[in-house]
Formats: C-alpha cells, structure tokens, sequence
C-alpha cells in the first residue's frame, strides 16, 4: 500500500524548498503555479503532483517521495496525461488526488470516431510537440500539415523530428520535402540506431520542459526514446515490410524523464489526426494564405470565380500549391462541421427563436391584413351613408 505523509504544506511558505517531483519538470515556475492555485478544498498536507500515466483504474502519480498508484479524483476534473495535481487524502484516510490544476499548453484532438464532436486531451503541460516522420514510408502531407496545426493550436512550439534517416536512401528528398511544407517550423533529422541527431534533438528540450512525440505506429518513437534516455525504457516492434506499419509497442501516454531534467511523452501510434477548435494553429500553418485573401479585390471572395482573386491568380501562375490550397479548404470544412456538431444545441435553440420569429410575424400580418379588412369596410360602410343623403 502507498504511504503518502507531509508534516505541512511545502508551498505555504516562499522560503521552503521546492518539494515536487523534480524528475518530472517541477521547477520553480511550476511552484509559482501550484502557489497561484492552493487546494481550495483546504485538504491538509497537500502537496504536489504529476500524472505520469493512466492506468484503466488508478493513476500514476510522480510526487516528491516517488511514484503513486492513486485513485481517480472523485469530484474533479478527469485527470490527463501531464496534468499538475494537488495530492492530499481522500474520505477514507487513502493517498488521492484532490485536484487538478489548469493545463497550458494541452495538445488535443477530435476524439476518434466520426460521430463525435468531443475533445480527447493527449498531452497536458507540454512545451514542445515533436511530430515524427519516418522516411522508409510515403510521406502524408495532409496529416503531417493537420498535425502542426494542432500543434500550434496547443500553444506549444512545434518541431518536426524525421526518424530512421539510415534506413531510406531518398532520406535527403524526404528531409527537403517536409521543410518545405513545414515552414516556420525546425526539422530535425535522426537515426536513433547510429545515434545521429539526438544532440540536436536535445538542444530543443531544455531542463524543466516536456516534449511530446506524435507519429504513426512503427514510425520509431520508442527506439528513439530509447536512445535519448540511454537504456531500454519503452518496448520496440518490427515493422511489416509489405505495407510499413508497425505494431502498437506503446498502449498508454507516459511521461520519462530525460537527463539533464527534461521530460519525455510517449504517445500510442496516431491512426487520424482530427483537428477540435483549431483557429489559431490553422492562422499559424496557413498564415501564407490569409496574405493572399487580404488582396482580393472582394472583401467576401470565395476565392472560385470571382474577378481579381488572389487565390486564383496564385494557383494560376504556381506561386501557390494546388495540393496546399486543397489540404486547406478540407481542414476548414472539417473545423466547420465539427462546428456545427459542437454547437448543435445552439442551432436547436436558433431554430426555435427563427420559427417563433416567423409566427409572429404571420400573426402580426394576419392582424394587419383584418385591420385593413375592418377598414375598408368601415370606410365603405360611410361612404353608403353619405349616398342616401
């Protein structure tokens, strides 16, 4: 059973230590946060946390004293992944976790079936987010453009890491590809099985920070975890050669921690990338494109046929990509569906308020055409008096 005790409250007082789980990026700005957000439950000796993993009836929590397997909080936020939390006693005495403090950044997506309009929450607290593209397959550009927009969207600083560089003699093609179409963005290139680039790839996680990997299943993110810890930490699979994809080796998001204190997320293999309220990840990749709209002649061009489009004179003379400009008409046409399913009970009430709208104006013009009715009978009925005179 796990024993979980503090005499008081480290973050009562400025001039205590900092108490919380150092190896997983508590740092003194992190201490500021927890001072920002005291348990307002006032449960006593709380004390920090970070959720390391989610197991299907526990969670793993990194404290100052080691890791604990804790009940899921009975009156809170569902925990996630990264997540910050207040770690006191539940009613029975028991070690829990009491709250869940704010994330920023939170990397999320559209959960992933299509009826759905809810968020999943992949990472919480994460610094960068490192998309992985393994060069011994095809290059998705629609999925690795929707990735950095989730990316940006998040908050966190995007980085593009291209895995088994020693494995693809077209690795060079690849590489020029993705900073091609990641623009804005560093591109990374390693071989986690030579050890090339994992200096580089360090030098963008600095002590305290969390990194999240995202990529397809077999694409390298375990053997590169591997590699950047220094030892065996994440199982790794073969990969099919008939079509390149590989087992799922990782069934959970987990965090490592990495040397000089910086912090690793692991993700399962991402099979769809739906994006959830993306603005501003979608302002961040496609900036280029607002530049083109802002020169239409027509403030409200639809960019199809009308006179003195931007867009269209930029498709026409190959200054814009017909396969970028396709990829953004799809992501905002998925952004607006979801939209619309998001707010489905604001349509519902819409709807409502135009149909009683409606009524009431049949009502009024029905009492407007008797009021003209009455009139005009009245005003005949004066004028057959008048006659008889």
């Amino acid at each position: 059973m796990n024993t979980f005790a503090y005499s008081s409250n480290p973050l009562t007082s400025s001039v205590q230590p900092l108490h919380g789980p150092m190896k997983y990026g508590y740092t003194t700005k992190t201490a500021e946060l927890f001072r920002a957000h005291m348990d307002p439950n006032g449960h006593n000796n709380a004390a920090p946390g970070r959720v390391v993993r989610l197991d299907r009836n526990r969670v793993l929590v990194a404290s100052g004293d080691g890791l604990l397997h804790l009940p899921y909080p009975a009156h809170s936020v569902v925990p996630a992944t990264g997540d910050w939390v207040w770690v006191g006693h539940n009613a029975a005495g028991e070690p829990a976790v009491v709250e869940v403090l704010p994330r920023h950044p939170a990397l999320s997506r559209k959960r992933a079936f299509e009826a759905s309009s809810e968020e999943q929450i992949l990472g919480s607290n994460v610094d960068i987010v490192a998309v992985v593209v393994p060069v011994d397959r095809p290059l998705t550009h629609n999925r690795l453009e929707r990735t950095l927009v989730a990316a940006w969207d998040s908050g966190a600083t995007p980085l593009v890491v291209i895995t088994k560089a020693d494995l693809a003699d077209l690795a060079d093609d690849v590489v020029g590809e993705v900073i091609l179409q990641a623009a804005g963005v560093d591109v990374v290139t390693t071989s986690a099985e030579h050890g090339d680039g994992l200096d580089e790839l360090m030098n963008h996680i600095p002590a305290g920070s969390t990194l999240v990997l995202l990529g397809p299943s077999g694409a390298g993110k375990s053997t590169l975890i591997n590699a950047l810890v220094g030892r065996d930490v994440q199982q790794t699979g073969a990969v099919r050669a008939g079509d390149g994809k590989g087992k799922h080796t990782t069934t959970s998001r987990e965090l490592v921690p990495l040397p000089g204190g910086a912090v690793l997320m692991d993700t399962p293999g991402v099979r769809g990338f739906g994006l959830f309220d993306a603005d501003d990840g979608m302002e961040e990749m496609f900036g280029d494109l607002d530049q083109l709209f802002a020169r239409c002649r027509f403030a409200d061009c639809a960019h199809q046929a009308e006179p003195g489009c931007a867009v269209q004179d930029a498709l026409a003379d190959g200054s814009l990509d017909p396969r970028r400009w396709a990829s953004y008409l799809k992501l905002q046409r998925e952004l607006a569906a979801l939209a619309r399913k998001h707010d489905a009970a604001a349509r519902r009430a819409y709807q409502r308020e135009w149909h009683q709208k409606v009524v009431s104006a049949e009502r009024g013009q029905r009492a407007a055409e008797r009021y003209r009715h009455d009139q005009a009978e009245e005003r005949s009925g004066k004028n057959g008096k008048r006659r008889k005179r």
